[in-house]
């Protein structure tokens, strides 16, 4: 085994193969370590995620270093069938790459059967292996920006569907209509770790219809709808409002990303202020614009970004209200955030919370995997619960002191690893000297960076798919950096350099689009090698 560096409270085990791989992860779910609170495994690698407070990176590798390895995983009995229409816009060149006809590619592809390795990318997706070994071809070189719902498609020696239209650079051969993700069912994942997959040949594919709505259903109508007072009416939602709370981490099994508030802190302060338990689901607004009119009194605290806070009363009358303390709002009551001085992100809560159905255990909004509640609209109307017994509402408090402005360089502290060897050696004095610059295709998946120098490879093969973290520095091909946010797919396919420490995670949740970054690395890359021979069985 070795253990490589992805960040304080988290390493990456990384194996031979894949079956030492479920093996290890099978290993660690029947005799769990006490602190490790989420596992995700992946081709080569499980990614374990740990409480500092709860264990040691040491004594975590002495107990993993310590599991066998060496068996095979009893895999579920559960057979599901999966009709394909082999009429991908890849299948051609598959055959080619190959070096046999199409529909020889399509029989090899449907005399096998598949087990589910391990899931993550998107919600539903899963890594199908036990192929035929034939069926070996690369990714796409420049990856499509949407490959549609429900394409069936191949990576390195990998079969797998795409639950929902997403960018890719899977190999498409054909398309399924067989839903791989649906909330409506009591496990939303169609396919689950160690489930037998069979694809079967469903002959061309038939005329597409249009889809037929409804008649009278309208997803919006309960939010437009009045509700009990006290609520809130979104008046105008700004350019993103969405509910957040602190996520739903352990939903890895379907391949679900915790997801959750960018800035946990501002989060909690505004509950705190309130009177809430620490993870009520908030408003979080990003780059301000956002009104919402009071119907009935209720009180209301907004942390984050620092802007311009207006109040204007039902008679018309206006004036400035200071962010970071409760508010008491009267009915008919309207407030304004405006465009932040500094950072982005504000966060809103009500008194006693805000009347919104949880998804998978969390009212959090997650863009990439669309889990979770619909952003805010204008019209909608927002329930506020009561307030609990015993609560008190916080006195005021003082915002972030190192909030991201526009025209200063924000510093980020980084850990190497786990990949930071699969990059030249000037790469990470390259990551620490050079400025970067937030480009505008960042969002809540991750930041997009510029720099005058990308970064080089050292190592040009194509790395398995391995979890991934918040705060992960990706380098794609580009050589321009990723870094990796809340709504970060749980596994990826390009070496990470290093990862944002977890004290500057949610500093970096603020940074404006076209500040300047620079890296702090505050370790060095040091993987730890377990001789085969200290693997026992147990």
């Amino acid at each position: 085994m070795r253990f490589l560096p992805v960040n304080t409270d988290a390493l990456l085990v990384e194996l031979d193969d894949l079956e030492q791989t479920l093996a290890l992860f099978d290993a660690l779910q029947a005799r769990p370590i006490d602190g490790v609170t989420e596992l995700v495994p992946a081709a080569r690698t499980v990614l374990v995620v740990f409480r500092p407070d709860r264990v040691t990176r040491e004594a975590l590798i002495a107990d993993i270093g310590g599991r066998d390895t060496s068996g095979r995983v009893a895999r579920d009995g559960t057979l599901i069938e999966i009709p394909v229409h082999y009429n991908g816009e890849d299948l051609g060149e598959v055959a080619t790459l190959l070096g046999i006809p199409p529909d020889e590619v399509v029989r090899r592809h449907t005399a096998s059967t598949y087990s589910v390795a391990f899931t993550g990318f998107a919600p539903g997706f899963a890594y199908l292996s036990g192929g035929d070994p034939s069926l070996d071809v690369p990714r796409r070189k420049t990856p499509r920006t949407r490959i549609p719902a429900g394409a069936v498609a191949l990576a390195g020696t990998f079969s797998g569907v795409y639950p929902q239209a997403s960018p890719g650079g899977w190999q498409i051969l054909g398309v399924t209509t067989t839903p791989m993700w649906d909330l409506s069912r009591d496990t939303p994942a169609l396919l689950q770790p160690g489930y037998r997959v069979r694809f079967i040949d469903a002959g061309p594919a038939p005329a597409a219809k249009a889809p037929t709505p409804a008649a009278g259903v309208d997803p919006a109508a309960s939010r437009r709808a009045s509700t009990a007072t006290p609520s809130l009416e979104v008046v105008a939602p700004g350019l993103q409002a969405l509910f957040q709370d602190l996520g739903r981490p352990g939903q890895a099994r379907q391949g679900v990303a915790a997801s959750g508030a960018m800035d946990r802190g501002a989060l909690r302060a505004a509950n705190r202020l309130v009177g809430n338990q620490p993870g009520q689901a908030c408003f979080e607004i990003v780059y301000g614009g956002f009104q919402v009119r009071a119907h009935g009194a209720c009180v209301v605290a907004v942390t984050g970004a620092r802007g311009e806070l207006t109040l204007r009363d039902a008679k018309g009358a206006s004036w400035t209200v200071p962010g970071h303390e409760a508010l008491a709002l009267n009915d008919g009551d309207t407030l304004t955030l405006g465009q932040p001085a500094a950072g982005i992100r504000y966060y809103l809560a009500a008194r006693g919370g805000f009347a919104v159905e949880p998804v998978l255990g969390s009212r959090s909004t997650d863009t990439l995997a669309r889990v979770g509640p619909d952003a805010l609209a204008a019209g909608d109307h927002i329930g506020i619960l009561p307030a609990g017994q015993g609560a008190i509402v916080g006195p005021p408090e003082l915002p972030a002191a190192d909030l991201p402005v526009q025209d200063v360089e924000v510093v980020l502290d980084v850990v190497l690893g786990p990949r930071t060897d699969w990059c030249d050696a000037d790469a990470v004095a390259l990551l620490a000297s050079q400025s970067w610059t937030v480009t505008p295709q960042s969002n809540r998946v991750g930041i997009r960076l510029n720099g005058d120098r990308p970064l080089q490879r050292a190592n040009h093969a194509e790395l398995p798919s391995e979890g991934t973290r918040k705060g992960s520095i990706q380098v794609p091909a580009s050589g321009q950096p990723v870094l990796f946010l809340a709504d970060h797919p749980l596994t990826g396919g390009y070496p990470v350099i290093g990862s944002v420490a977890p004290w500057h995670l949610d500093r970096a949740a603020q940074i404006p689009i076209g500040a300047r970054v620079r890296f702090n690395p505050v370790s060095d890359f040091v993987p730890v090698d377990v001789p085969a021979a200290q693997v026992t069985t147990q």
